[in-house]
């Protein structure tokens, strides 16, 4: 036996020497160079620490990280004359797509866009969307507004809530009006403070409108602008944050409130640029509870120090709002205060 094996070992290597050779001589097919991410370029009319530019922000950050996108910005571009100078110099980079604040600088954007055929804009505007590339989105906290106008109503001891807000647009009326209905619903009796500071970030004058509210009485204050908690934390009454967790701002202040996620919609976005479809959209529905768009930020130990039925209330409503049981029907009219 050990005699036929050797008899065997030059015939098995001579067969793996002719198996290297084919393998040697077989043409290596090269795999095809990985497309480049997207180029993303953004323009924001106010700071970046706007809480509707950070949610923004946060999400191309998010995605530019995990190597889904090259992501640039130019912020506080307080002029429709300088976000145009902005995208207009952003172009010869060749970006896929253009994503912008059209407060007040709606038709320079679009007369932009349309000059552009090749380029997806995604522009925050409760206006239309316009083909072949130019989509519309913007925040709607009217689910989780409504949520906290409840809280506002069921834990107010005065019977005054206010509210401070930014520039009366469709937008924000929605989320306000979406509060009241809530404060009122749960508390007939309430009377509901209303200010609109026409700013979207000036935290010195929306702490000034806060003040002014508390002297009146309100005891609790949404606070939808920048610099609101601000006077909340220092008078020692209640407050909801507005578009991100504000909780850090003031841990004794801020119970919760209404926050806004993009993380479904850049999802969306980026498909298509992935696919190279450059097409126009209405986005304004990825902004809701069932979708992940909107929500109510974390409790942070609130649940253990608010009442349980309230708690369990606003729990069952929320419910009720994802599931389609419950929907938010207000106007976007101009919020009327009490």
């Amino acid at each position: 036996m050990p005699a036929q094996r050797l008899a065997l070992s030059p015939l098995l290597v001579a067969w793996c020497l002719a198996c290297v050779a084919c393998l040697q001589s077989a043409p290596v097919r090269a795999q095809p160079p990985a497309a480049p991410a997207p180029v993303v370029f953004a323009a924001f009319a106010s700071p970046l620490e706007e809480p509707w530019n950070m949610v923004i922000h946060d999400a191309l950050l998010a995605a530019m990280r995990g190597g889904r996108i090259r992501y640039t910005w130019q912020a506080d571009l307080d002029s429709p004359t300088k976000i145009g100078a902005a995208i207009a110099a952003a172009l010869p980079s060749k970006p896929d797509i253009v994503v912008a604040d059209a407060t007040g600088a709606e038709q320079e954007i679009r007369l932009i866009a349309a000059a552009q055929p090749k380029i997806s804009f995604l522009i925050g505007s409760a206006g239309e969307p316009a083909p072949p590339n130019l989509s519309v989105f913007d925040s709607d906290l009217a689910e989780p507004a409504y949520l906290c106008g409840l809280l506002a109503g069921q834990l107010t001891k005065s019977n005054v809530v206010g509210v401070v807000a930014g520039k009366s647009d469709p937008a924000v009326n929605r989320t306000v009006n979406a509060y009241l209905l809530g404060a009122r619903t749960a508390n007939p009796a309430v009377q509901v403070k209303v200010d609109f500071i026409d700013s979207w970030f000036d935290p010195p004058k929306a702490r000034e409108a806060t003040l002014k509210q508390i002297a009146a009485g309100a005891d609790l204050v949404y606070a939808e602008r920048e610099g609101a908690i601000a006077a909340a934390r220092e008078r020692g009454v209640l407050a909801f944050g507005n578009l991100i967790d504000q909780h850090a701002e003031a841990p004794d202040t801020v119970i919760t409130g209404p926050v806004w996620n993009l993380t479904s919609l850049v999802d969306y976005v980026l498909k298509h640029a992935d696919a190279d479809l450059v097409h126009s959209e209405k986005l304004l529905d990825f902004s809701t509870l069932a979708r992940g768009g909107a929500a109510l930020a974390p409790w942070h130990g609130w649940e253990e120090k608010l009442p349980a039925e309230v708690l369990e209330m606003v729990r069952e409503q929320a419910a009720a709002i994802k599931s389609g049981r419950l929907t938010i029907d207000v106007g976007t009219e101009r919020p009327a205060g009490d």
